[in-house]
């Protein structure tokens, strides 16, 4: 059997006469970079979401590198026929398809916030006729809001498939799978937490546009910056647009545009960096799952 470079023992207390020797770099490396991903979770600005897709990808990059290792290649392709092989191949193209989805969410969304800002400048000074824009928008987002339902729903398949428990195997390729499940299940809490700020909620709850407006309204008379962060961009739109009348004949407050205005476009803004974050990290996804299919194809 190959050496082992992961070296699992060092974290393990065990009685020997000999020392242990270092673990590879990776090791520590990951683990650090895991560490600086789990300390972002509290937040869901769209700001700390673009820091979470960059710290992804550094760890998504870890992955790359443990795979081009010789003890990984040997290991993966023994084990080729194994359940954890197929988990861990099968994660990695659904990995993709959640990635495309999210993607095609902020492009649905910005397209959408676009033509609103657009109609918005168009209009100015006839703020009662912006209230069919705004329920073409809202129409918008009710779709993306649906797909995203059901994207999360599929995560929380995937997150079962990584509790499958491993099956007799030796310390280090116990180690080795359980820094694979470590980076699939640290994707898919990031992704959970990107989808549900597109959706403009927290994971797993609902809100009407009411109780955000009164939620924003809450936070801005005790100042309270921390729970200000963590509501996204997303949310903050969505709860802007209640404040404008759905029916046209209504007069429509200019301050309420002005802020609607304002929302949209730091929206624009956010939407553009996460977009870039997760096309990095697609392409680093795209990257670990070629390297697995050359590893398993030989």
């Amino acid at each position: 059997m190959a050496v082992s470079p992961l070296n699992p023992k060092s974290y393990h207390h065990a009685r020997s006469i000999s020392l242990p020797s270092r673990p590879h770099p990776l090791i520590p490396e990951f683990d650090e970079v895991l560490c600086r991903l789990r300390a972002s979770e509290a937040t869901t600005s769209s700001s700390s979401l673009s820091h979470k897709l960059s710290v992804l990808r550094d760890l998504q990059g870890c992955v790359d590198n443990l795979l081009l290792l010789p003890f990984t290649q040997q290991t993966l392709a023994q084990c080729r026929h194994e359940q954890w092989v197929d988990e861990l191949l099968d994660g990695s193209l659904r990995l993709l398809d959640i990635c495309g989805m999210a993607k095609d969410a902020l492009l649905q969304t910005r397209e959408g916030a676009h033509e609103l800002q657009s109609s918005i400048r168009r209009r100015q000074g006839r703020e009662n006729r912006i209230s069919s824009e705004v329920e073409i928008y809202l129409t918008s987002r009710k779709k993306v809001k649906k797909a995203i339902q059901k994207a999360l729903r599929n995560l929380k398949g995937m997150e079962k498939d990584c509790r499958i428990s491993a099956m007799d195997k030796d310390a280090e390729t116990l180690s080795l799978i359980s820094i694979l499940r470590e980076a699939k299940t640290a994707t898919l809490t990031v992704f959970e937490a990107l989808l549900s700020s597109i959706a403009g909620a927290t994971a797993g709850s609902k809100r009407s546009g009411w109780s955000l407006i009164s939620k924003l309204m809450q936070h801005k008379h005790v100042a309270c910056e921390e729970a200000e962060a963590n509501i996204s961009e997303f949310e903050k739109v969505d709860a802007a647009l209640y404040t404008i009348p759905g029916n046209k004949n209504k007069s429509v407050n200019s301050v309420h545009v002005d802020n609607v205005h304002n929302e949209v476009s730091k929206l624009e803004s956010s939407i553009q960096d996460l977009e870039e974050g997760i096309e990095f990290l697609s392409r680093r996804l795209i990257k670990t799952r070629v390297s697995l299919l050359n590893i398993l194809s030989h």
